[in-house]
């Protein structure tokens, strides 16, 4: 299975993945990665890796409509099976979510349906959990549909909110979960567990 990965900052998601297939956990590759953001570690991460990236935007491409074009382009070239939004923050076209219809998964540091929609992501999600006083927090992967977090979701795994936990303490914890959690569903949806629509 080719899978591409979508990542627009620091890319430790994205890392995530490549060492489980690497080590075997996942039946796949990372093909290709595909950022917004120029100077993304993601970037560097897939040029360490030898794995083909590629800088698309929209402002490089004049349009969304354009960018989308690009973006398939691509996806086809690797005959990409699956793609992984692995924070990327930006909303795909249309034309690529009827493409690759079921095929697109995104990773959220909350337990969705709480906490998720339009400007909720990194600490703006953790720091609404523990405003919120809640006990548990967690990650969620859902299919990507054309409304932010809205899509099915796939699995989900909690995280306890301890007392007195900052954002960032919470954050952390959450992600040191997201990188084991993220093996483990690609590895499901690879060998068929979670089927591909």
């Amino acid at each position: 299975m080719n899978i591409a990965v979508f990542a627009s900052h620091g890319g430790s998601d994205l890392q995530a993945i490549i060492d489980g297939c690497k080590n075997n956990m996942i039946e796949a590759n990372v093909s290709v990665v595909i950022s917004n953001n120029g100077s993304s570690m993601a970037l560097q991460r897939a040029n360490n890796e030898n794995i083909p990236s590629y800088h698309l935007s929209a402002k490089k491409s004049g349009s969304e409509e354009a960018l989308a074009v690009e973006i398939l382009d691509v996806l086809e070239k690797y005959n990409i099976d699956m793609i992984f939004l692995a924070g990327y923050m930006r909303m795909l076209h249309i034309s690529i979510l009827e493409k690759y219809d079921n095929r697109i998964f995104n990773i959220h540091p909350a337990l969705l349906p709480k906490f998720g929609g339009k400007g909720m992501y990194g600490m703006n999600v953790h720091t609404a959990v523990i405003e919120a006083k809640e006990k548990e927090t967690g990650v969620t992967i859902h299919r990507v549909s054309a409304e932010y977090d809205s899509g099915e979701i796939v699995a989900q795994t909690t995280v306890p909110v301890l007392e007195n936990d900052t954002p960032e303490e919470l954050g952390a914890r959450v992600l040191e979960r997201e990188h084991e959690f993220l093996v483990e569903v690609i590895s499901d949806i690879a060998n068929g567990k979670i089927c591909l629509g």
